[in-house]
């Protein structure tokens, strides 16, 4: 316990300074998107921080207990969504920068948008906006529960009350800090979680597989992949993939670049650099899998797996750091989350001439949307389902977002572009709860599969209906 205190205080401390010394929130454009000046270097690292930081690493660990390989799928197809995103990733930059925006749902709102009163077209807006929330509640859900799993067993107190600590700690820091702060600690985190891999993870998974020979002993649908199903394994390249190109927190990173060649070159090396870490912690749950079978709440693998190898001094280390890379990746969604309801639902344009009454709207928004998502965690605390489902359900995003960044006249399907989306979110939604209910019959995490082809046809076929009528 005294070791852990001596990590947090000391983790404390530097973000402090590093806040104190870099951030300058009273910019608007610094606190949403660092001024559009971020070089290569910090811009890579805080992509990889938010795909392989706290509540992702925990929640492939948790993955790679419950289901074995079929974890590193989503990697692979990840690796393949970044290419999809580096062709895109230059246009999007300059097309932000050239018109102010802020958000994917900000650019989406613009294009389709354009010409004519949003007050008369407001379903579209709500669609886009309300349901990229609705989304992002769920990874930012995901973050209180891995945090709360580490704390409940550190400071020894129940579940709930670990919620609550995490809940408030991400609250504070990502009203206080923006954008800016959220680089900062994506910068701090991911050099904890490269300590880790190298110091505990690899050390431990070797010892505990025997230099992977034990893997064999595992069933055979985890090592295959096939555990949620052999369409679950497929649907991740085809359908995940490209929904890289569509999260909000990937268009937050592009739209901060310096420039469009930063923002291709961000795209390439972050696709490259993340796939080791979707190898690497599932074979962690794996290695748990093999000494435990499977008595254990998936949640638990990680802290459980870090006192197997730790010592005192090495095992607070190891939780804060894991801490760290959760309140990072919590402050980067909650950023996002306040930032695309200010603007999209009440304009960031209208507050320009006073820059502090739109921050003070973001972080009300901040504290709001961040009781949302403890809520979530106290009632829904399964890591694996919040993160495959938020995961998921963002690829209804694709079709309509492709057409707007390739149709300069995308506005005239402003009403498909509203139907696809609210189409293929009720089919996501229908088929998870029919998962849920129903387990035996469909598997919840598949959902989006469904949803993805019924919003690509929606938009396919209404863009032709349109063309032919014009």
């Amino acid at each position: 316990m005294m070791w852990f205190y001596f990590w947090t205080g000391l983790y404390l401390l530097l973000i402090i300074w590093l806040t104190i010394r870099h951030v300058h929130s009273g910019d608007l454009e610094e606190y949403l998107v660092n001024n559009r000046k971020t070089r290569t270097l910090p811009l890579v690292f805080t992509t990889l921080a938010t795909f392989v930081g706290g509540g992702t690493s925990i929640g492939l660990m948790a993955m790679g207990y419950e289901s074995g390989f079929a974890a590193v799928g989503i990697g692979i197809a990840y690796v393949i969504g970044f290419g999809i995103l580096w062709f895109f990733a230059g246009r999007i930059r300059e097309r932000g920068a050239q018109n102010k925006l802020y958000s994917l749902p900000h650019f989406l709102n613009h294009n389709y948008l354009k010409n004519i009163n949003r007050e008369k077209f407001q379903a579209f807006s709500a669609a886009v906006s309300g349901i990229n929330i609705f989304i992002f509640f769920f990874l930012l859900a995901a973050q209180f529960v891995g945090m709360a799993s580490l704390l409940k067993f550190t400071l020894d107190i129940g579940y709930q009350s670990a919620a609550i600590i995490s809940c408030f700690v991400v609250i504070a820091y990502t009203a206080f800090a923006g954008m800016s702060g959220v680089i900062i600690t994506d910068f701090i985190q991911f050099i904890l979680i490269i300590i880790m891999i190298f110091i505990i993870f690899i050390p431990g998974i070797i010892d505990d597989t025997e230099q992977f020979s034990r893997l064999s002993e595992l069933p055979s649908n985890m090592l295959n992949g096939t555990f949620y199903g052999i369409i679950f394994l497929i649907a991740l390249p085809v359908f995940i993939a490209p929904s890289v190109m569509v999260r909000m927190d990937i268009w937050q990173r592009v739209l901060a670049a310096k420039d469009a060649r930063t923002a291709k070159r961000v795209s390439l090396f972050s696709g490259l650099g993340m796939l080791p870490f979707y190898i690497i912690f599932p074979l962690v749950g794996m290695s748990i899998r093999l000494i435990s079978n499977d008595a254990l709440a998936p949640r638990d693998v990680a802290y459980l797996f870090l006192d197997r190898h730790s010592g005192e001094f090495l095992l607070a280390f190891a939780v804060v750091g894991l801490l760290s890379a959760l309140m990072s990746s919590g402050d980067s969604f909650l950023n996002i989350i306040s930032i695309s309801a200010i603007n999209d639902f009440t304009g960031i344009k209208k507050n320009n001439a006073d820059p502090r009454k739109t921050q003070f709207s973001i972080r009300i928004a901040a504290f709001i949307f961040g009781l949302a998502a403890l809520a979530m965690a106290l009632l829904f605390p399964k890591i694996v389902d919040l993160m495959v489902v938020g995961i998921g359900t963002i690829a209804i995003f694709v079709p309509v977002t492709l057409v707007a960044l390739i149709d300069k006249n995308a506005f005239l399907y402003r009403k498909t572009a509203t139907w696809s989306i609210f189409s293929g979110f009720a089919v996501n939604m229908a088929f998870f709860i029919w998962g849920v209910l129903q387990p035996a019959s469909f598997q919840p995490k598949s959902s989006f599969i469904p949803a993805f082809i019924v919003a690509t046809l929606v938009m396919v076929l209404g863009r032709w209906s349109v063309k032919k009528k014009n």
